[in-house]
């Protein structure tokens, strides 16, 4: 934290040079992902900090229950992180919340857990472009290695994320 305050005062006083720098140093305390426009936004106080272009599931749609490989819609956080074999970085989304548990129940489905915010496999067949350009998750939210690294920088555990249509 203090490294932070050091680099906003910095910044205050050296102006449009660190305009980066006040990005990073912003405290997020808010993730926005808005599904029909592909986007994850990284909020302070209201106001975008940063966006980012994201993958979801392959299926359109709010998440019913496990399995069914759409990305869910509702408030959530990011409750603990990991690093990945296979995903690189990944940060977990506390899905379900008592509203998607209520939906399943309905359906007798599980509502199924595991919704992840992560980067792209590292696989040698495809290269990192190829997942970045459609859909292609179970349900999760994708992003590129390097946008994932700087997520995972600035974005602490227990922050609000939120997922709109």
């Amino acid at each position: 934290m203090k490294t932070r305050l050091t680099r906003l005062i910095f910044c205050l006083f050296a102006s449009a040079a660190c305009t980066s720098t006040l990005a990073e140093a912003a405290l997020i305390d808010k993730l926005l992902v808005v599904k029909s426009e592909q986007k994850l936004h990284l909020l302070s106080q209201g106001q975008v900090i940063k966006s980012y272009r994201v993958s979801l599931g392959k299926q359109k749609g709010a998440k019913q229950y496990e399995g069914d490989q759409r990305t869910p819609e509702g408030t959530y956080w990011i409750n603990w992180r990991q690093h990945s074999q296979k995903y690189n970085l990944a940060m977990h989304i506390s899905y379900p919340n008592v509203h998607d548990l209520k939906r399943a129940y309905a359906l007798q489905r599980p509502a199924g857990g595991m919704i992840m915010l992560h980067g792209t496999p590292s696989n040698d067949e495809y290269p990192e472009w190829y997942f970045h350009t459609l859909n292609w998750t179970d349900g999760c939210i994708a992003l590129t290695n390097d946008d994932m690294r700087e997520v995972w920088d600035m974005v602490q555990d227990n922050t609000l994320i939120e997922i709109r249509p």
